[in-house]
């Protein structure tokens, strides 16, 4: 049963990182279009390490090290598989907070693409919050401080973790919008090569943050994240090189992905408040959601080919 769950677990992290990434991988195909083979080349060999080794497992390590005090960086890797029971207590204590931070960064960020972003419309609803934009600050000025009103008197830290999720997202979603401007100019331009290929690490791992925190939500097994992300980031590799033109006719895979980090922040959320949900819904989720987009997808293509 352990090995089922781990196997769903990982099956999980890596439909959502990659329908996550989407994003990320058409960004890196348009300027890819624009480089040397030389570049291009160092980008999907190197900047494979980089992006799987480095960002999608160094960063789901350091993350479990800051938020759970007195672990090793060993022990954060090796958390959930230690036999070691004071080990085991100092996760169970301090995930909560982790997740709180965690849950509240996802739920921002599905809520600024619910209000503020241009897209198809994949639900009725989705254009009336884009009409009423102007609502998204005060929505979740409301939602952070409901959050915390109802947190700081249970555990203190708990509130503040929810502030740190809070910060978390206008930081990540400040350079993610800026990562959007610098693609259109960089196709443009007259930089190096090189200059191009580094700059695409930097957009990597600014849109790698929401897919790592996502994790989160299926798991606290390093080890596990690790794998899930890191054959996730794989898939978007080959999509970047192989297949981007047919991806973006998939108009609505982003829903999928978006509405996925809003049933993830949710869980992540209910843990915090030490609600118990099974390891086995947020994979579930995930496919059901970006299941059903896939196929309102299929069927618009469909709808435009006739």
């Amino acid at each position: 049963m352990e090995i089922f769950n781990a196997l769903l677990i990982i099956a999980g992290l890596v439909v959502f990182e990659s329908i996550n990434s989407v994003d990320n991988a058409v960004i890196n195909a348009e300027v890819l279009g624009t480089v040397g083979p030389k570049a291009k080349k160092w980008f999907l060999t190197w900047g494979m390490f980089y992006s799987v080794f480095l960002v999608r497992g160094l960063l789901p390590l350091f993350i479990v090290w800051v938020a759970i005090p007195g672990l090793s960086l060993w022990g954060a890797f090796t958390a959930t598989f230690s036999s070691d029971n004071s080990v085991a207590e100092a996760v169970e204590r301090s995930s909560p907070i982790l997740l709180m931070g965690a849950g509240v960064f996802l739920l921002f960020l599905f809520l600024h693409w619910l209000f503020l972003e241009t897209k198809e419309f994949g639900l009725h609803i989705e254009r009336f919050f884009l009409e009423n934009g102007l609502w998204f600050y005060a929505t979740i000025s409301i939602i952070l401080a409901t959050i915390v009103w109802y947190s700081v008197n249970e555990n203190p830290f708990l509130a503040f973790g929810a502030v740190v999720g809070s910060s978390a997202f206008f930081i990540v979603n400040g350079f993610k919008e800026n990562a959007e401007r610098a693609e259109r100019s960089l196709k443009n331009d007259n930089r190096s090569d090189m200059s191009k290929i580094v700059y695409l690490q930097l957009i990597d791992s600014a849109f790698s943050v929401d897919g790592v925190l996502g994790a989160f939500a299926f798991t606290l097994s390093v080890p596990l994240i690790l794998i899930g992300n890191g054959i996730g980031a794989l898939v978007v590799r080959w999509i970047t090189i192989a297949n981007i033109e047919n991806i973006k006719k998939y108009i609505f895979l982003k829903h999928g992905a978006m509405y996925s980090l809003l049933f993830l922040g949710l869980v992540m959320i209910a843990d915090g408040f030490h609600i118990a949900v099974p390891q086995y819904v947020s994979p579930i989720i995930t496919f059901v959601v970006i299941g059903y987009f896939f196929a309102k997808s299929k069927r618009a293509i469909h709808i435009t080919i006739t």
